[in-house]
């Protein structure tokens, strides 16, 4: 079942007309045309378990919610499509190609919260995707869809587009709020939360671009019929990157409760090499599974008792004969750039899971298993983005996974 991907990529970007031919701006035209009360938007998503793509997996109905409830005249909204992590390419994809999923996704939060403005967050690297969403905006003013008095209705939103600074850390909503204030995108100090005191100090509601598309669709369909795709506590869809040692790379659409195995060998051809998988990992910052991840099923809660995560869903393994260290190598580095230096106590965390990871390179006889899990037992809760805790995961996990051919390699 897809409800995102209608249309194969290839076919280029989807313009307004090809995108209300399919029935896109449906669902605002029916709530707008019928007066529906924003908080019946909010009981439509919370009825269908609409749950947010951008890794955290918090629920989008509760989160319009708290919004919804402040009394401000003030109140923004965002799409947040600062998508910078290693192997995930669907926030890419939906922005360029199918951005008036996202737009009308952003429209609906908006109506729902309360919201008079909005941005559109992209990292500045993404080019193609800054030109589709500068189109989209024009056609939907264009249209009668945006500013002043949308539909005739006293509804009104006005949207601007945002370029974000090419950092990982940047896509942290707080960091989105600190960027489009004009400073450097960095994460802030939680609480408050944005929902309450966000940008500028307003209510805020941000949401990864894919929950914004998945939340149009839903409110098309109603949250019931939505509902009956996935599993119990995972329902819809999701968008999934295979990179390029997949016979068929790219990003795919599946119901939460596929088995990774189905998307990995049905989908996406199987492995390039031809080679088993011994250890998948759902997204550079969840934790390794051992070869019987393959038969998990793609869901939050299924990942939850493995003792991983879906992430936003960049997935990357490891295969029969091929060598992980330089994987955990590019992991702890990744993670030791990205942190934006202004929490000591991550920027000491992260340099000494990269030192620590440099000496079982070097072949340095120690106790590097235990090292790895008393800075990641210390990582716990430090930081103002979690970022230690995201390089924790796939460390810990993967040191526990291989740590007798780690040994080996030190002659221990």
């Amino acid at each position: 079942m897809t409800l995102l991907l209608t249309r194969s990529p290839e076919e280029g970007r989807q313009d307004l007309e090809a995108y209300q031919a399919e029935g896109g701006f449906e669902a605002l035209r029916r709530i707008l045309g019928e007066g529906r009360p924003p908080e019946a938007l909010i009981e439509e998503l919370n009825l269908g378990k609409l749950r947010g793509r951008g890794g955290a997996g918090f629920p989008v109905g509760r989160k319009w919610g708290i919004a919804a409830a402040i009394e401000n005249e003030h109140k923004f909204v965002i799409a947040n499509g600062g998508e910078h992590e290693p192997g995930s390419k669907k926030d890419h994809l939906l922005l360029e190609k199918y951005p008036h999923k996202v737009l009308e996704g952003l429209l609906l939060a908006a109506y729902a919260t309360g919201a008079r403005k909005g941005f559109v967050y992209i990292i500045d690297e993404m080019e193609e995707a800054r030109i589709s969403v500068e189109r989209a905006l024009e056609e939907l003013s264009g249209a009668g869809l945006l500013g002043e008095g949308i539909l005739g209705t006293e509804f009104s939103l006005e949207l601007h587009l945002h370029l974000a600074p090419p950092t990982y850390v940047a896509g942290e909503e707080t960091a989105v709020i600190d960027s489009i204030e004009g400073g450097p995108a960095k994460p802030r100090g939680k609480p408050p939360y944005p929902s309450e005191a966000g940008l500028y100090g307003k209510p805020t509601t941000i949401n990864n671009v894919e929950s914004l598309a998945q939340a149009a669709v839903l409110l098309r369909m109603g949250g019931s019929e939505y509902a009956k795709t996935g599993t119990e506590e995972s329902k819809g869809t999701m968008l999934l990157t295979l990179g390029g040692r997949a016979r068929n790379p790219g990003v795919y659409e599946v119901p939460f409760g596929t088995t990774y195995r189905q998307l990995i060998e049905e989908l996406g051809g199987g492995t390039r090499s031809g080679k088993a998988i011994r250890a998948l990992q759902p997204a550079m910052s969840s934790a390794f599974l051992g070869p019987e991840g393959l038969d998990l099923e793609i869901s939050f809660e299924a990942l939850t008792r493995a003792g991983s995560s879906l992430g936003c869903g960049g997935i990357s393994w490891i295969e029969e004969g091929q060598d992980p260290l330089p994987r955990l190598m590019t992991i702890a580095k990744f993670f030791a750039d990205s942190q934006c230096g202004q929490c000591p106590p991550c920027n000491m965390i992260t340099s000494n899971f990269l030192h620590v990871m440099q000496g079982v390179k070097a072949g340095k006889p120690g106790d590097f298993a235990g090292a790895i899990s008393k800075i990641a037992a210390f990582a716990a809760g430090k930081g103002r983005c979690g970022l230690p805790s995201m390089d924790a995961a796939p460390l810990a996990s993967g040191i526990r996974l291989f740590e007798e051919e780690l040994k080996t390699r030190l002659g221990s």
